[in-house]
This record gives C-alpha cells, structure tokens and sequence, in this order.
C-alpha cells in the first residue's frame, strides 16, 4: 500500500524542490527502483490480515461465551478477555509452554485435524476446587493431575468446546470431539513442529487466580475455512433467516411461557391517620364503578378490560376487550 503523506511533510517536499534542495528526476528514479521485502521460508505467513481479524472477531465472540458458560458451571465470577492472535510454528508454541501444563486435543468434525486448548495447572486446580465445593484456591504447587483430577477437568473443557462451537456458528457447524489430555509438550506431537499454526491467547480470571489460555489452529485444520474467513462473510452468515419451522417451534415455545396475570379492583386516597387504624372487617371505599370495567394486567402491562364475576364458585373476570397501547393492535 502506497504511503500516505501527511501535510507538512508535503509541505516541506514542496519547498524543497522549489529551493533545488532535491532534484525531480531523481525522485522519479528512486520510485522505478524495486523495493525488496524480507520473507522468511521457515515461517511463511500463510493467513491474511483480514482472516486474522475474522478470527479476532470469532474469539472476541468466544471469550463471551466462556464467561457466561463458566461462570454459571463454576458458580463463581469467572472474566475472559483476548490478548492475542498470532500466526508461529508449532514447534514455538510447544517451546513457549511450561512442564507441566495441562494440554487438551479437540477435533473439530467434519474438519481434518486436531486443534489444542492449553491452560496452566492453576487454573485447572481452580476449575477442580471449585467444582469440589472450594472456593477455587491454588496452593501454588507445580504438579501433574490425577486421574479423578483429569476427569474433572474434562468436564470444564468439555463445556469450553460448546462455547468454541457456538463462536464457529457463523464460519461453519462444527461438532468438537474430545480426543485426550496430556501434561508434557514434547508429547503433544499433533503436526509437525515446522508446521504453522494460529495462536489465540486469553487471558482468564477465576475469583482470585488468573492466568492464561491458548487456543491453538493448525493450518491443516482451518484450510478449508480460508475463503469464510472474511469480514464480509461472517456479518452475512450472521443474519440467519427463520424458516417456517423456527417461527412454529418459537410459538410453542411462547405458548408454554409462564406470565402473572392481575386484575386491579380500583383505587382510592386515604390517610395515613386512616390506614393504621384499619382493622379486620373495615370497608374501603374504591374510585371504580360497577358499570366501568376492571383493567387487567399482564406483566406489567395493561392490556385487556374485563368486568368481575363468579366461575364455579370461585372470583373470576370476563373479558370483554382489548386496551390498545404500544402496538397491541397485532396481538391475537
């Protein structure tokens, strides 16, 4: 992209060829030079910045999802945030990575491959404790999980792939397939150590312990996604159209929904002298009249008249119209 001069510095190239400072003809021939861009073969940047920013975009979405998810598993406040996206070999992520450390492989069905989600044992002490009934505590000792420990933490894992694939929605239906957990990063062989992959770092905080949370890509496995990985793409996607079947399913839906229904009798003014010396059996006499209809209340709502009177032996009210207010002319 060509660079973009800001005022005085077109100011000052103005003065300087005005004053003979630089000559016009040596600025045309510095420009037909070639410019030559360094590139690396070993780390070759396989993904664009705009399919980096997509992925910002996906995890952004995911870090949400997470904290709604955990915090609710974990019953505690749980915070998440994105501090990275970067593209490396495997081999530098492996690298980078302290032993032990707790190493989960998901696949991500019908993709080919494996991606890894990587967190230090803190967190999973915390995710353990919590869900044992503690207050999520670490008493800092580096060690490897047990086989209960490892179970446990599965489970916390298992709830993060849901969230991983709820962010994906709009990309592709992904179903994550959880395929082992290991503690040492040399065994963690998925691709081959040369092989690039994207490097999604979060920052988690659960009560009082934080600590990091790496999301790892192979290139192998996003490939097949490159050409959706767009901005443009992902808003579209983002706006699904309901079918018949969605709009039916959500009418059953709403037909089950539980709402508070109140009729109010009237209203009235007293004094505060009068009310404390109401007693059982005393009359209160209400601004309503026989002849005008009682207002009936859903929610908060008034939204229908109706006059009151006996169903079988028990109070009931009789509707006999609706109260127009805010758009209830579409309500049937």
């Amino acid at each position: 992209m060509a660079e973009i001069l800001t005022q005085n510095e077109i100011d000052s190239l103005l003065q300087a060829l005005s004053s003979g400072a630089i000559d016009a003809e040596s600025v045309k021939t510095e420009e037909k030079t070639k410019r030559v861009r360094s590139y690396d073969f070993r780390r070759p940047s396989k993904f664009a910045k705009e399919q980096i920013r997509t992925l910002v975009m996906i995890h952004e979405n995911f870090s949400r999802l997470l904290t709604s998810s955990l915090s609710a598993y974990l019953r505690t406040m749980v915070q998440t945030e994105v501090a990275s996206v970067d593209q490396l070999t495997y081999e530098e992520f492996t690298k980078s990575l302290q032993n032990p450390t707790v190493i989960n492989i998901i696949g991500l069905n019908p993709l080919e491959g494996s991606m890894v989600v990587e967190f230090a044992p803190n967190l999973a002490f915390a995710f353990i404790d919590r869900l044992l009934g503690g207050q999520g505590d670490y008493d800092g000792i580096l060690r490897e999980l047990t086989e209960i420990e490892q179970m446990v933490t599965k489970r916390v894992v298992m709830r993060m792939a849901s969230s991983i694939k709820e962010a994906w929605n709009n990309v592709m239906d992904v179903e994550p397939d959880y395929q082992g957990m290991e503690t040492n990063p040399l065994f963690t062989q998925v691709i081959p150590p040369t092989e690039m992959v994207i490097l999604v770092t979060l920052d988690l905080k659960i009560a009082e312990i934080s600590g990091l949370m790496n999301l790892c890509y192979p290139y192998i496995l996003l490939e097949p996604v490159l050409n959706r990985l767009s901005s443009q793409f992902w808003f579209a996607s983002s706006k699904k159209s309901f079918t018949p079947d969605d709009i039916n399913t959500l009418k059953d839906r709403l037909k089950e929904a539980m709402i508070p229904v109140d009729v109010e009798l009237g209203k009235t003014e007293i004094s505060i002298r009068d009310m404390l010396n109401l007693e059982i059996g005393d009359v209160i006499k209400l601004e309503q009249t026989l002849k005008k209809p009682l207002v009936v209340k859903v929610g908060k709502e008034e939204k229908y008249y109706g006059y009151p009177g006996i169903s079988q032996n028990k109070l009931a009210i009789q509707l006999y119209g609706a109260k127009i207010k805010g758009g209830e002319k579409d309500v049937k």
